[in-house]
């Protein structure tokens, strides 16, 4: 068999302080193409400003409502919205009240950093070095 069926409320399953997140598609079924999200932002969800060097995001937003702040726009995205951001512009996303939405990122990979991001302790998360090492490791650049 060489497809895959994920039902509604499964997948790899992440829970964070922010947000809710089921991986859906995984690198491995898309020969590292892309991978894909679901991701349930809560109430006061902030994703600080950042831009990635090779990696794609592609928004889909189906519930509520995703700010998007580029350097030149903000964007108030509701349910129904596609955006499309290509590699090297910078942004950062807010939920004030929360939204759900889909997220595809092309090359797959943010799905390792999400599993990997599980397995860190709290002083990893302190140290500005180690985290900025392992983002850039994921092409998620912060300076």
């Amino acid at each position: 068999m060489n497809y895959e069926i994920i039902q509604s409320g499964k997948g790899i399953e992440y829970e964070w302080s922010s947000d809710h997140i089921f991986v859906k598609t995984i690198g491995n079924l898309t020969e590292g193409r892309v991978s894909m999200v679901e991701d349930t932002m809560k109430p006061g969800f902030h994703l600080g400003r950042h831009h990635h060097k090779k990696m794609t995001e592609i928004f889909y937003i189906l519930e509520g409502e995703l700010t998007l702040i580029f350097d030149d726009e903000t964007v108030v995205a509701s349910a129904g919205t596609t955006i499309n951001v290509p590699p090297n512009v910078w942004h950062e996303a807010k939920s004030e009240t929360g939204a759900k939405m889909l997220s595809v990122f092309s090359p797959a990979g943010f799905e390792d950093y999400l599993a990997l991001l599980k397995t860190l302790t709290d002083e990893q998360f302190a140290d500005e070095a180690f985290m900025q090492a392992l983002n850039e490791k994921y092409d998620i650049w912060n300076v």
